[in-house]
């Protein structure tokens, strides 16, 4: 039975999310929050979550910051972030900076429904109409790409699930030195300045990297 977490300071959001959800996934059990503080309070007190859908907007986040607080403090959590606001940059940052997709309020609700689905199976949903890029522009982010070890793909890819050093470390049982390392390599060779851009590069040719061993 999955849990999940509506944080959105609009009552008919949430009301709305939560019939979609339990109509769709039977048996959920389903919390609600109308702020990052509330939110917080929730996780601590509930446990372990699903999936928290969170609204971009929120009367004690500015940005990218609720997000930034909900991942720093449940990394194990997935978080989506839910707005009305759906421009290309916007969904590649949202993703660079951890969130496990980005649902556009806009989504018809099996739309919605698909996107939930797929992120409780390890998917990372954003839109591709925002995200479609021409061709040539395309063409050589995969040259750039192609450049990359087959250690740097997969650091790459843990990097684009939204993964932080520590975690990408203990992944790949390597050290944090190692791993600063290949991220250096990474940006240098994709020709960005920092994790983000890499990895709204990446989601530009929806970037899958390769499997992280076992250990």
């Amino acid at each position: 039975m999955e849990r999940v977490l509506i944080a959105d300071d609009h009552p008919l959001v949430r009301d709305g999310l939560r019939t979609v959800i339990s109509v769709a996934f039977d048996g959920t059990e389903l919390f609600e929050a109308s702020s990052v503080a509330e939110a917080v309070g929730i996780i601590e007190r509930e446990g372990d979550f699903d999936l928290v859908l969170l609204d971009l907007n929120m009367p004690d986040a500015n940005g990218f910051s609720g997000l930034a607080t909900l991942r720093d403090r449940f990394p194990s959590i997935p978080v989506v972030v839910v707005s009305g606001a759906v421009e290309g940059g916007l969904v590649g940052e949202a993703v660079a900076c951890g969130a496990a997709g980005f649902i556009p309020k806009s989504l018809k609700r099996s739309a919605i429904v698909d996107a939930i689905r797929r992120i409780l199976a390890g998917d990372i949903y954003t839109p591709e109409e925002f995200l479609a890029v021409p061709d040539a522009e395309a063409e050589e982010i995969r040259r750039r790409i192609d450049t990359l070890t087959p250690q740097q793909r997969i650091v790459l890819g843990l990097v684009v699930a939204g993964k932080l050093n520590k975690q990408i470390a203990y992944e790949l049982d390597v050290s944090m030195t190692t791993v600063k390392a290949h991220v250096s390599a990474i940006l240098a060779k994709l020709n960005v300045y920092s994790r983000t851009q890499a990895v709204i590069l990446a989601n530009k040719v929806r970037f899958v990297g390769a499997t992280a061993p076992r250990h």
